[in-house]
């Protein structure tokens, strides 16, 4: 009686370590699907980037300096593998952008023309686009970190070689705070 009831004890705790393991595989595809749609929006930046660029060169070529700083970023982070690379590489992309954008102001032919329009608005969706998909990352990553580090299931990921998963993250200050707007 005794031994079925050991072989009983066994088998839950096998259920119960599978369930768990199962758990963190299924999180740990969450966070390499939300990498992966994080990485699907970096990629359509990276292509209209150079669009964008061309088309800036044409009416503030003297604006060198800017436009050579979107091209180096841009080819930094498309090099760049993990979170932790890519977020401080993303965060001064776009930052300077942003500098990009504000070159427009300078350039009244610019702001009128129907290719930087354009570009500029795909180039708004996909930063919306972006912005959501490191929200979903986030997300999963909070969870498979709450798994990781949560007892009693940090005790099968450190058995099976579980790791918390890095968050994308904003680096700079600056991006934090609310714009100021003034009329």
């Amino acid at each position: 009686m005794v031994a079925w009831i050991f072989l009983g004890i066994v088998i839950l705790v096998a259920l119960w370590a599978i369930a768990i393991f199962n758990r963190l595989v299924k999180n740990r595809n969450l966070v390499l699907e939300g990498w992966s749609g994080i990485d699907v929006q970096l990629k359509r930046r990276y292509d209209l980037i150079p669009n964008l660029v061309e088309t800036v060169k044409g009416y503030a070529g003297h604006e060198k300096e800017v436009l050579a700083k979107v091209v180096e970023l841009r080819n930094s982070a498309a090099k760049a593998q993990t979170a932790g690379e890519k977020a401080p590489i993303e965060n001064m992309l776009t930052q300077t952008l942003r500098q990009l954008f504000a070159l427009a102001e300078a350039y009244p032919d610019l702001k009128a023309n129907q290719n930087f329009l354009d570009l500029q608005g795909q180039l708004s969706e996909i930063e919306e686009q972006i912005q959501f998909a490191r929200r979903y990352y986030n997300g999963t990553a909070r969870d498979m970190n709450i798994l990781v580090q949560s007892f009693p299931s940090n005790v099968v990921a450190r058995s099976f070689g579980f790791t918390e998963a890095e968050y994308f993250e904003i680096e700079l200050a600056t991006e934090r705070e609310a714009p100021k707007v003034s009329f």
